[in-house]
């Protein structure tokens, strides 16, 4: 009898594993018994219970990771080198863009054991934090805000992995039996709820700004839980989530629905709230569109560069006054390394910049002209072929007298903020005089070497700080490191203009924040740009043409910065937007402009409807026989 119980216990415990994904049985089994002290331990006094709350924190994914995060190389944004000779990350996250993705041992499949490891470790903070005596009552429901939000993010991230996924609400008893830890998964609409009830729970019992910046830089704030309210919000009333007949077929084992099968509008009504609720938040903690200001300027710049700069910087200068959250589990040494041009030819040589990461020539060509219009709408656009040469009046843009590729030229001021291209100007790095146009870096990927330059043509100058210096040795690349931003206030200004587009159509206020982005950005407003440059001049009017006009405005905004792998998703284009057209980019085997010019394809990208989601590990699905595979895996 004693045998039989003890079996049973293990099985129970077994169960238990898969559920909170604590690692192995074994493991467990080993960890648990001595954890039982260290967790009351924890809950003795305020300074442990802070370590656990950091804890908590530690299982943030780290966004704009090259070696765990799908927004950056799983999509069709930018490409890199398949087998590179010296390889600077792990590319496995990069099989997923090249259809490797597969059920026995997923792709970035450790984020559903990480993420639900985290959300135990949550649930015992907050099923413990009343139990520490010394803990002041404001900083207690601050803590406790914190970690719900964190649930909330954690349940989020999954979701837009797996669609419908097993809520942990609370976490099961170790005597729990066999059929409570085999669960099954939430529906969306459970899913959504359960979200929006913890941010809500935790949006006004913190702070609208952190008060000591050399202790809690990265802690979750007022207006960081409103913003991702209105994220979660959006979300939900996109395709994807709203009334996905697609997924009709994907049900639990007793028949349940796991996808809505009717569209809801007051989905986007109640994100057009939330999204405005957000924005005055962030604007009455001090948040604004960012403009460049440098605390020491030595040199006056044309109104072009500061544009660019106000654009660059938004993103890379630290705890800017754009930024609502950035993730400091995530800095961008790595990143910014493998994605800058070796400008300074001096020490061309250097392989400690390498320029690996190559935004895709669809994405160079996602860019509005100079009159704020798509490339194939400005009425204005003469195809003169495919090279252009720079003139004097391109000098800030493009070097002069210089052979370029005309798609290079009258590009709206986020395009060379954005990308590093063969002959563009690439300002900063130690050089910061523009009005000598011999001290001005420029780009020269026809002159480098094979295998140690960008893959299409392209690099990506967003990430790079513009204070970065190349120097001649090995570790000569002095990199301005940053925490990476996940909401920026120009991102919560699209998604305002979004969802109230959807809701009510394009009205004023409709445009009134998407042409605030617009301006900062150097583009005139919505409806000037339209009427005078687009072969569509009404295209705006209406609540179809303003979705393609504010999805278009997005992507450029937020370009490289991990929302376009997840947008293309929710909106349900990322089928027609992979499938329109393959990875392509210039023969950059070429050093003659004529040939170098020539679209070269890289690879034949294939998206279907199983893509939207991640699959399930077998295992998983094997243990607990509750949870059912995502459609087509």
């Amino acid at each position: 009898m004693q045998n039989i119980k003890k079996g049973t216990w293990i099985l129970r415990i077994f169960f238990l594993i898969l559920l909170s994904v604590l690692g192995s049985c074994k493991k467990y089994l080993d960890v648990v018994p001595d954890n039982i002290p260290t967790i009351e331990n924890a809950f003795t006094m305020r300074s442990e219970a802070e370590k656990y709350l950091y804890t908590c924190f530690s299982y943030m994914p780290k966004d704009g990771d090259l070696n765990s995060d799908p927004a950056i190389l799983s999509g069709d944004e930018m490409w890199a080198y398949e087998n590179p000779p010296i390889p600077e990350f792990n590319h496995r996250m990069f099989g997923i863009a090249r259809g490797q993705q597969a059920t026995v041992n997923p792709i970035g499949d450790f984020h559903w054991d990480n993420l639900y490891r985290g959300l135990r470790d949550c649930n015992i903070f907050l099923e413990n934090i009343d139990k520490v005596p010394d803990l002041q009552e404001t900083e207690r429901k601050e803590w406790v805000a914190e970690v719900k939000f964190l649930k909330a993010y954690y349940h989020f991230y999954l979701m837009r992995m797996y669609g419908p996924i097993p809520l942990i609400k609370e976490n099961l008893s170790v005597d729990a039996d066999i059929e409570a830890v085999r669960v099954s998964r939430n529906s969306v609409d459970e899913c959504f709820a359960y979200i929006i009830q913890l941010l809500d729970e935790a949006k006004d019992d913190l702070q609208p700004a952190i008060t000591n910046p050399g202790r809690m830089l990265g802690r979750i704030t007022k207006p960081i839980v409103y913003a991702l309210k209105a994220k979660v919000l959006v979300t939900a009333a996109s395709p994807l989530f709203n009334g996905n007949t697609d997924m009709s077929a994907l049900r639990n084992r007793n028949g349940s629905q796991l996808f809505n099968q009717t569209f809801s509008p007051a989905k986007w009504d109640s994100a057009s709230v939330a999204c405005k609720q957000a924005i005055d938040v962030c604007l009455a903690a001090g948040n604004s569109l960012y403009k460049f200001n440098p605390s020491v300027s030595l040199f006056v710049l044309s109104d072009f560069t500061k544009t660019q700069m106000d654009l660059r910087m938004a993103f890379t200068d630290r705890w800017n006054s754009e930024i609502i959250w950035a993730n400091t589990q995530s800095y961008t040494n790595l990143i910014q390394r493998v994605s800058a041009a070796k400008v300074d030819h001096r020490y061309i040589d250097n392989p400690r910049v390498i320029g690996e990461l190559s935004p895709t020539l669809k994405v160079a060509e996602m860019f509005y002209t100079k009159n704020g219009v798509p490339l194939n709408e400005d009425k204005t656009r003469v195809n003169t072929g495919v090279l252009k040469t720079g003139t004097a009046a391109d000098e800030l843009r493009i070097r002069k007298d210089y052979v370029s590729a005309a798609a290079n030229f009258d590009r709206e001021p986020r395009f060379y903020a954005s990308l590093g291209f063969d002959g563009g100007v690439w300002y900063g790095q130690g050089s910061y005089d523009e009005t000598i146009a011999a001290n001005l870096y420029y780009v020269a990927a026809r002159k480098d070497k094979p295998n140690n330059t960008t893959v299409t043509g392209y690099y990506i100058k967003k990430y790079v700080h513009y204070q970065n210096v190349q120097g001649a040795s090995v570790d000569d690349y002095t990199v301005n490191n940053y925490a990476w931003p996940m909401i920026r206030l120009s991102h919560l200004y699209l998604l305002y203009s979004e969802a109230l587009n959807e809701s009510v159509g394009p009205n004023a206020e409709v445009h009134k924040y998407i042409d605030e982005v617009r301006v900062r950005a150097g583009l005139p407003t919505v409806t000037t740009a339209w009427t005078n440059f687009s072969t569509m001049p009404t295209k705006y009017t209406t609540k179809d043409g303003m979705r393609e006009i504010i999805h278009q405005e997005e992507l450029n905004e937020l370009a490289f910065e991990g929302q376009r792998f997840w947008d293309l998703r929710r909106w349900k284009t990322a089928i027609q937007e992979y499938n329109r057209k393959p990875i392509q980019g210039w023969d950059v085997s070429q050093t003659d402009p004529v040939y170098y010019y020539r679209t070269k394809v890289i690879y034949e990208q294939k998206f279907t409807i199983k893509d939207y989601f991640w699959p399930i590990k077998d295992g998983n699905l094997l243990v607990n026989k509750n949870l059912v595979q995502n459609i087509g895996w």
